[in-house]
């Protein structure tokens, strides 16, 4: 588009359209670069999307967990997931406390880090991180 600019500029300045023509030439390339634009996909270049979201659950009875899901599948992965841990009687317990909607929300805020952080009376840990 570049080029067609400098062309209708030239054009203006040899005298061959007025001011006013080259202006309205250039407003119908900006508008077709505008419309074409609405058709082509671009490539996404978010690298968060690329991250993890960790899940660490370490028990005092050594009924340990460890999860990574790329954050490409969480929402979908995580509202199923959890619903069914809540299921098991095993593992209710140490997801009671977890807010999914605060686990959705920093990935849709881009949030990097530690997002729950559950520390029980008998030393029961459960992280969820993203990174």
């Amino acid at each position: 588009m570049r080029e067609e600019i400098a062309k209708i500029l030239t054009m203006v300045q040899d005298g061959k359209i007025d001011a006013d023509k080259g202006a309205e030439l250039i407003q119908i390339l900006q508008d077709k670069e505008e419309s074409t634009e609405l058709f082509v996909e671009k490539p996404k270049t978010n690298n968060y999307l690329d991250k993890m979201l960790k899940v660490r659950i370490q028990s005092t009875d050594n009924d340990n967990v460890t999860v990574n899901l790329p954050l490409k599948l969480v929402k979908v992965v995580l509202m199923a997931g959890h619903s069914i841990a809540a299921s098991i009687p095993e593992s209710e317990k140490y997801i009671k406390d977890i807010d999914i909607n605060l686990i959705i929300d920093a990935i849709e805020n881009e949030l990097d880090g530690p997002i729950v952080d559950v520390k029980s009376a008998n030393g029961d840990t459960v992280s969820v991180i993203i990174e």
